[in-house]
């Protein structure tokens, strides 16, 4: 997924430095904000802040204490590049949590390293999915709240597996675990390839799943990609026994055996039109309505929530 990175500065100077050291590569994406502005910068929640201390109207610390009391950006890292060479300055603007002061001026190659290398320990600290490798809680709800702001119109996909605990009793943790990792590749697999590169991938955790398409996105085409890809290739997590049967034989607490079907996937959509949700927690209701609601079918199935927003703003 492309970093949004944005770049504090009054002139087109260092950014044309980063697009220039950048240029091969496509997953780095620059916005420059002048300091009048700083207000965009925090409210798109971006990867990373890089501050010209040397170009601002107003003072650098009292820049660095903007961005650390918005809450969307408590752990957004920040680079600072300043012509300022004085130790004691250095250090008031380091105390302020700044991850890195580069001074001028800049060696490409440094701060070609230092910013590759802030986004890949930031990567790395946000991977609270280690099974999956995706984000967790935290980012989804910043991404959620990210659109919101923005007033973007979006789609949330929430995945679940169906009969999942059955698998798990009658296989094992470690065979469940390959079949959630199974899913999130499928997940992403079919967003990267189905959207218009602005999709996002969560791991909630355990078997539940999310996804954020544009509302431009074909969606219901790929919740019916996933659903026929996961159809096709879960059956190799099952015994070939279990596959011609159809279903599982799983003894429940009084030793009586039950018939449990194989494990499906549930996506519950909620189409998330402009101003119809003012929170996270609203959307994150409709999901789970939507999706107990796609779980009421048997197999694999999805089912949208397309309702729309009536009020005048």
């Amino acid at each position: 997924m492309a970093q949004s990175i944005y770049v504090i500065d009054n002139d087109d100077t260092l950014k044309s430095i980063l697009n220039k050291i950048f240029k091969e590569e496509k997953d780095y994406k620059f916005k420059k904000v002048d300091t009048k502005r700083i207000d965009i910068a925090l409210k798109n929640i971006p990867s990373l802040i890089l501050i010209n201390e040397d170009t601002l109207d107003e003072d650098i610390l009292e820049v660095c204490k903007k961005i650390r009391s918005n809450e969307d950006n408590s752990i957004t890292p920040i680079i600072v590049i300043s012509s300022n060479k004085e130790k004691q300055h250095r250090i008031s603007v380091l105390k302020e949590c700044v991850e890195h002061y580069i001074k001028s001026p800049i060696d490409e190659e440094y701060l070609y390293y230092t910013v590759k290398n802030v986004i890949r320990l930031l990567y790395i600290n946000r991977r609270v999915s280690p099974l999956t490798g995706l984000p967790g809680n935290v980012q989804i709800q910043a991404e959620m709240k990210k659109r919101l702001l923005n007033k973007e119109g979006f789609v949330m996909l929430y995945f679940d597996l169906d009969n999942f605990k059955a698998y798990n009793d009658v296989y094992g943790f470690l065979n469940g675990d390959e079949i959630i990792k199974f899913t999130g590749k499928t997940i992403v697999r079919n967003i990267e390839g189905l959207t218009s590169g602005d999709g996002f991938v969560g791991h909630i955790g355990g078997d539940d799943f999310v996804a954020i398409v544009s509302v431009n996105d074909n969606y219901e085409y790929i919740c019916q990609n996933i659903i026929a890809e996961f159809e096709k290739e879960v059956v190799k997590f099952f015994n070939a026994d279990d596959v011609e049967k159809g279903y599982l034989e799983v003894p429940n607490r009084r030793g009586i055996i039950e018939e449990f079907p194989l494990t499906s996937i549930s996506v519950g959509v909620v189409v998330a039109d402009k101003g119809r949700f003012h929170n996270v927690l609203e959307i994150g209701e409709a999901g789970a309505q939507v999706k107990h609601l796609a779980k009421t079918t048997m197999g694999s199935a999805y089912s949208i929530d397309r309702r729309k927003h009536t009020e005048e703003k």
